[in-house]
């Protein structure tokens, strides 16, 4: 097995064992990138000379007998909203183009201490307000979106051109580009990742969270984010009770979608869970209370440059800016009572089980070109709004969420669902997530490459 096809727990392995230095693993995930990158785009700029010497040092602390845990000489990437001191962070928009960094974020700050090794900035949907990342392409049909807005992360996690990486989610941005893209993502409870230094979209909805090929790697980087220790191992499920949403999850969903992720939910009964019917409740109200939240807050955060430099906006996220300006405060106001309720409401719900099991996004991954979608029961839906609609509910109550791969559609595309948990309780929505894993011969595969590929060297 070549250095880049590796998880990030199997190279964390190799590494301690001696087999594997972090030299040999950087240098092979930097030559699949530049292998793949001419096609997908999945990075804004490639640091190799840094990723080297950043290697170079953790293979000399290493030798020494100073590792500093599971992450360290890992190759990563970071969404370009994090800062990290004397770089870009361009949030991919000509807005930053003379944008430096005058400091580290807290995230860049415990990576580093982590002894990760940054490979590049990755591309976002300009400022995260968007879907779709249209400056990437999905690493599994590069004819199809990579899903956003933390596309470059979850495209360059899926091409072995980083064997992680971090985005954030503020209406399913982490985890409707790892379901598109076929990896794993982690949206944990609201605030329990610091986001000093990650520029905002809106605040009280963004997350930060890791993008993994497995949920085993995605454990460890939550655990490096947060100092509490990973998990051992999987185990079985017995004794847990999932829910299984009788509403909203399941309506105008792919029927390949549908049926991936209810035959994965009854893995998990297999593995010993109780599978529970649960109604979702205010669900009429998901979208209202999502825009009303984040259209206002994204305006307030680009009030000075929307009036001095709109043209340098995209146009998709400047008619999205200006609309906020037209909200009033009331909207606002009533958006935030709102999602009190549905806090409380969830709540309720959540003491019936202790997940809820659901598709990710309700189809896979669209053709580049491919603006609406048009369901069976005769119903239109822009591409933007289908991927949001089944994420968006964690945002607003803030409770942990996983995208677990489930397999295909009939062209081969990969298949999210999404675990959910209660606040805090990221665990348990790990744990479960493992033990599904577990049960697939084809974790943490990595997207078709080029025929020929450099990093080819066995170690």
């Amino acid at each position: 097995m070549r250095p880049f096809e590796l998880t990030l727990a199997d190279a964390a392995a190799a590494i301690r064992a001696k087999d594997l230095s972090p030299v040999e693993l950087t240098d092979s995930v930097l030559a699949r990138a530049e292998a793949v990158e001419g096609r997908l785009h999945a990075y804004v700029d490639v640091l190799a000379e840094r990723a080297r010497a950043d290697a170079a040092q953790a293979a000399q602390e290493i030798a020494a007998g100073r590792p500093r845990g599971p992450l360290h000489g890992i190759p990563m990437g970071l969404k370009d909203l994090i800062d990290v001191k004397g770089l870009p962070t361009t949030a991919s928009s000509a807005v930053r183009a003379d944008h430096v960094a005058d400091g580290d974020s807290a995230v860049t700050v415990r990576l580093a201490d982590a002894g990760a090794v940054l490979l590049g900035k990755t591309h976002t949907h300009e400022f995260a307000y968007g879907l779709t990342t249209p400056q990437s392409r999905n690493a599994w049909d590069a004819e199809r979106v990579a899903g956003g807005s933390s596309g470059g992360s979850a495209v360059a996690v899926a091409a072995g051109a980083a064997t992680f990486a971090l985005g954030t989610d503020t209406g399913g941005s982490i985890r409707v580009p790892a379901s598109l893209n076929g990896v794993v993502g982690l949206k944990p409870t609201y605030g329990l990742i610091p986001r000093d230094g990650v520029t905002s979209l809106s605040w009280s909805l963004d997350h930060v969270g890791p993008l993994t090929r497995t949920v085993r790697d995605a454990d460890l980087v939550l655990a490096a984010l947060t100092g509490r220790d990973a998990q051992d191992s999987a185990g079985d499920l017995t004794g847990l009770r999932v829910g299984v949403p009788r509403t909203y999850y399941f309506d105008r969903v792919a029927p390949d979608v549908e049926a991936a992720v209810r035959e994965a939910i009854e893995r998990l009964r297999d593995l010993g869970a109780e599978l529970v019917d649960v109604e979702i409740p205010m669900t009429r109200y998901v979208k209202a209370v999502q825009w009303g939240l984040m259209v206002p807050e994204a305006t307030a955060y680009h009030e000075r440059t929307l009036r001095t430099t709109p043209e340098l906006y995209a146009p998709d996220v400047r008619v999205l800016l200006e609309a906020g300006e037209l909200l009033l405060a009331g909207d606002y106001l009533r958006a935030q009572r709102a999602r009190t309720l549905m806090r409380r409401a969830w709540a309720l719900m959540m003491e019936q089980v202790d997940i809820v099991a659901a598709p990710a996004v309700p189809l896979t991954a669209a053709p580049v070109d491919q603006q609406s979608v048009q369901w069976a029961d005769g119903s239109v839906e822009s591409v933007s709004d289908s991927y949001v609609r089944l994420s968006a509910p964690a945002n607003i109550t803030g409770a942990p969420a996983l995208t677990v791969p489930v397999g295909q559609d009939r062209a081969g595309l990969p298949i999210g669902m999404q675990l959910i948990g209660r606040p805090l309780e990221e665990r348990t929505v790990l744990r479960a997530g493992r033990a599904y894993e577990a049960t697939r011969t084809d974790a943490g595969r990595l997207a078709p490459g080029p025929a020929a590929e450099a990093g080819s060297q066995s170690r």
